[in-house]
């Protein structure tokens, strides 16, 4: 009896039953997702990032920031994302696949050489400097791994008399006598996108920990103290340890 059919129909399957797992069932579980609304304020989530935001996306990529910083942070248990500070969300679960709805293609990041950027806009959210960071990491944190990325700036000479530009950053010693520095359109679209990095917004697949639902739940269910009541309350007949 010739084998190859049965070879055949069995790598045939084994292939069929990997895509099916692998690619269809997390497309109709995840590719259709859309925005939902936030109970306590009514707007969409997420929303689409501003122009600048989503140039700066494609700078992020072009400059592989995602090999050496991670954009999910491990639930509460998981590691220490959480005690880092990295986390935004009141309960244990943090990173969802709705943070990333509007995100091509999704850049969760390698590994973690440097802290994670999904909630940077929170923590960080000086422009001017992330900007000195990226010119000179090591300016804002001494012992930093992260290489400088001077080429996203432009050395000017300034003429007699002239004033730095109002975007020039404030690097003291670092320039020259005579010169500035400025970001170029792509170093402000990068920081716009690090500035919309953030990721608070409670959802249904992230809720808040038991513990405030119920203390809400007993606030709201608390009956009413009259005055006439809490007068009675503090009476010293009714306080008197004798009683």
């Amino acid at each position: 009896m010739n084998p190859g059919p049965l070879l055949f129909l069995a790598a045939f399957f084994t292939m069929a039953t990997s895509w099916l797992g692998f690619v269809l069932v997390p497309q109709l579980q995840i590719g259709r997702q859309q925005q939902v609304e936030l109970s306590d304020t009514g707007q969409l989530y997420p929303s689409m990032r501003p122009g600048m935001a989503r140039q700066g996306e494609q700078i992020y990529r072009a400059n592989g920031c995602f090999y050496c910083h991670a954009r999910q942070v491990r639930p509460k248990g998981f590691g220490t994302d959480v005690e880092r500070g990295w986390g935004a969300r009141p309960g244990e679960v943090q990173s969802v696949n709705a943070d990333y709805l509007y995100d091509r293609p999704v850049m969760l990041g390698t590994q973690r050489v440097g802290p994670d950027l999904a909630n940077i806009g929170l923590r960080q959210p000086d422009a001017m400097l992330l900007l000195k960071h990226l010119y000179n990491p090591r300016l804002i944190t001494p012992n930093s791994v992260m290489p400088p990325y001077r080429f996203l700036f432009e050395k000017r000479p300034l003429k007699l008399g002239e004033l730095p530009a109002p975007d020039a950053l404030p690097l003291g010693n670092e320039v020259p006598a005579g010169y500035e520095i400025v970001p170029t359109d792509d170093a402000l679209a990068l920081v716009a996108y690090l500035l919309s990095q953030h990721s608070e917004a409670v959802l249904f697949e992230t809720p808040p920990p038991l513990t405030n639902k119920v203390a809400k739940a007993a606030s709201t269910n608390a009956p009413a103290t009259t005055p006439a009541a809490a007068l009675a309350t503090n009476s010293p007949a009714t306080n008197s340890p004798l009683k």
